[in-house]
């Protein structure tokens, strides 16, 4: 079984051809959302490679590895409250945040 190890968003992630992979941070700020279902995604920071007979470990990086993918669908997860609250004060405060997210499909290892 083929699989790598890519590093992107601050996060690294375990993927395999034909994995669908929900990665938080793709892009910065406005930029996540411009991608759009369809649109080819490389990453390039691949930190390790198995081909089922060969390991390769980079130092921290492999060079001249890449990861293709396609974006699968761009949205936004479910609202996580904040809350913060002091009893006997009479003090609430309540904010929501949404984190957004792009589902990508990884198509080679190469």
């Amino acid at each position: 079984m083929e699989f790598a190890v890519i590093k992107t968003g601050g996060k690294q992630y375990v993927v395999a051809p034909g994995d669908l992979v929900t990665i938080e941070k793709l892009g910065r700020g406005a930029a996540t959302l411009d991608l759009k279902k369809g649109d080819p995604v490389t990453f390039e920071d691949v930190l390790l490679t198995d081909d089922g007979k060969a390991t390769n470990v980079g130092t921290p990086m492999i060079s001249g590895v890449k990861v293709t993918a396609t974006v699968f669908s761009v949205g936004r997860a479910k609202k996580v409250e904040v809350v913060k609250y002091k009893a006997k004060s009479r003090y609430l405060k309540r904010r929501g945040h949404r984190q957004p997210f792009v589902k990508v499909k990884i198509d080679a290892i190469a």
